[in-house]
Formats: structure tokens, sequence, C-alpha cells
């Protein structure tokens, strides 16, 4: 797949971001304006790094140290877009208020530096927060089980770059450690060319659990060579669910384990989900567990799933973004009664995509307790 218009759209975007943060933050900061011109060059400095992130991404081999200062400048400049939407509220807010010009030249000195103390102490807790993978216990009463299971679901790793060979081997330890029924990975696994990434990808050899490891594709595997994906993740003993079902436990005493490429697949009209071939042949008195990338596939699942799993919303990752995903996906994080029937859990990823930054939204890895509801 060409990955040049998304490129291409995605440097536009921040580009405008750039150029908002330059007139309606740093040209209006009581400062000096050697001060301001320094701040605009970092604001330049700050773009080159994200066109450096995007060659190293998609285009290069590169060092993991460089990789990080490459990845940072998407983290702060959207934060830095976020603090100028907010102090040009509260600076039109201002100039509303009748007061003496020593307080409002007070109150303005006040909020520069607020403005910028904020963004950079944000931006620094942040990239702190990326290094931390929680571990969610979570409970699900599921009708018609006959007994309980655990299912450790680990979701958006984005492989590539800081998601390397020591974060996937960390990653295989905790959920080895959990010890559980089975293991799904619920797509975006892979975030660079295959060849890039096999590296990391090796340690998923050594996931244990009593019933097997078990993946389907996110949108970002089609960016990738989904084929080639495929077949290397068949390769090192994980089972891929391509639009189909499998049993897990014994017969009236499991259930049913399906799984269907991502809606992308529309898009492009090639490994396009298909709800209803995934279930064909299915047991009907035993529950049915869906694995799903996005959680508005939920729609087509309702009523015919017990419990759908999803990720791909990183939860928002950087916490403004939050209300953005809510605009596409029903859900950004956590388990919701979608019906009667059916249920959704959205892991947060346990990774991240681009810039090492998590805000109000931490990576996770799931422990999902099934117990009989």
């Amino acid at each position: 797949m060409n990955i040049l218009p998304f490129v291409a759209i995605f440097l536009g975007f921040f580009a405008l971001i750039s150029i908002y943060i330059s007139r309606r933050l740093i040209n209006h900061l009581h400062l000096s304006d050697q001060i301001k011109h320094y701040l605009r060059f970092f604001l330049l400095l700050n773009y080159a790094g994200i066109i450096g992130y995007m060659l190293a991404r998609y285009f290069s081999d590169t060092p993991n140290w460089l990789y990080f200062l490459l990845s940072l400048p998407i983290g702060i400049l959207f934060l830095l877009f976020c603090t100028a939407v907010f102090y040009d509220i509260f600076r039109v807010g201002m100039l509303g208020i009748p007061m003496q010009p020593q307080r409002r030249d007070f109150l303005k000195k006040s909020l520069d530096i607020g403005a910028l103390g904020v963004a950079f102490g944000v931006s620094a807790d942040a990239t702190y927060q990326a290094r931390i993978v929680k571990l969610e216990e979570v409970p699900v009463k599921i009708k018609n089980l006959a007994r309980p299971y655990t299912i450790a679901q680990i979701s958006d790793t984005h492989v590539g770059g800081l998601i390397n060979k020591k974060f996937m081997q960390n990653v295989v330890n905790r959920v080895n450690a959990l010890e559980p029924d089975l293991v799904v990975i619920t797509g975006d696994l892979v975030d660079v060319k295959l060849s890039q990434a096999q590296k990391a990808l090796e340690a998923l050899r050594g996931l244990k659990s009593t019933y097997g490891t078990y993946f389907i594709v996110g949108n970002h595997e089609y960016f990738h060579g989904i084929e080639e994906i495929i077949a290397y993740v068949k390769s090192i003993g994980i089972r891929v669910l391509e639009n189909e079902n499998i049993y897990i436990g014994e017969k009236g005493e499991g259930f049913n384990l399906a799984g269907v490429y991502d809606v992308f697949g529309y898009r492009i009209e090639q490994y396009k989900p298909d709800i209803h071939f995934a279930l064909q042949g299915i047991e009907q008195d035993s529950p049915t567990i869906l694995l799903a990338h996005q959680p508005r596939f939920v729609e087509e699942a309702d009523g015919k799933v017990d419990l759908m799993l999803s990720g791909h919303t990183h939860g928002g990752q950087l916490y403004p973004f939050k209300a953005l995903v809510r605009l596409q996906q029903p859900y950004v994080s956590g388990l919701h009664r979608h019906s009667d029937k059916t249920q959704v859990y959205v892991n947060k990823g346990t990774g991240f995509w681009g810039p090492p930054m998590r805000l109000g939204a931490s990576s996770e890895i799931t422990c999902l307790k099934l117990i009989k509801g």
C-alpha cells in the first residue's frame, strides 16, 4: 500500500499546527522579540524532527536513541497546540473583563508563564508515563459459560522503533506470569516493514498458555504488507483468525473464539471483515467471543457474540485526543455493555504510536477473568 499520501497529510497537519502556535501563542506572549525568535526556532526544529521521524519510520533503519529524539516532537507540538487553544480562550476572555491596566498586565504575564510551564511540564510527564505498562484485571460475566477462563490480551504494540525486542520480551514475561488459558493479540502488532520488526516479533514465540495465542490484523498491518505479516505471524506459532472461528476448551465446557479482518479492508476492498463467515459452524449452545480490532465493528457484531475484544483507540493516548476518538469509535477504553446480548472490552494499547508519550491513558496488558453470569 502506498503510504506517501498519508505522510503528506500527516506533515501538512503538523505544519498547520506549527503556524497556529506561532501566530496565536508566541506572537501574543509578553516576552522580548529575541525570546520569541528562539521559540519560533524551537517550533521549526520540532517540525524538522517530525520530517525526520517519518523518514526514520518508513524509509530507513534508525538507531533507537535517534528514533526517540525524532519521535518526541509529535507529542510536544500537539501539546503546545492544545496549550495555544486554551491560551487563546483565556486571553480573549480577559480582554472582555474591565480592570486596571497594571492588573491586566500582571495577569497577562502570569498567563504567559503558566502556559509555557504547563506545556513543557505536561510533555515531560507524558514521556515518563509512556514507559509504564499497567496490568488491568477485568472480571467479565458471560452467560452460559460452563467454567471460568483467563484471557490475556495485548493490543496495538506497534512494533518498530522504540517498541523493540527488549520491550516485547518484557511483555511476554508479564503475560506468562498470568498463566492464562489463552492469549489474544487484537491488531496493530507491526508498524514498520516486516524485515525491521522480525527481531522483536521473535519474542512472541515464548508466549505460554493452555490453548495457545490468537491474532487478528489491525489497520496498520494493511500499511506494511498484510499478507507477508500474516504469513510470518503464523510461522512463529500464532494462530491468525481470518474471518474464522475455533472452539476453546472441551466440548460443552468452552466457548467459540472468532476473529475478523479490520474494517480498513472495506476502504481498500481487500481482506474485508465478514462476521457471518467468521461465525459459520460455531457451537450454538456455547458463548462466543469475537476479536475485532476497532470497537465500531460492534455494530455489525451486536447480538451475534457475547463479548468483543478490541483495541485501536489507545484510550486517546494523549488526553485531548480522547474527544476526537469518540467521534469515530463508540467506546474508547474499558468494558461496556453494548446491548443485552453483547459486551465490548477496549484495550488502551500495550505500546504507543508516534511520540513516546501517554497522558491520561496508560498502556496496558489486560487480564480478562471470564466467569459465569
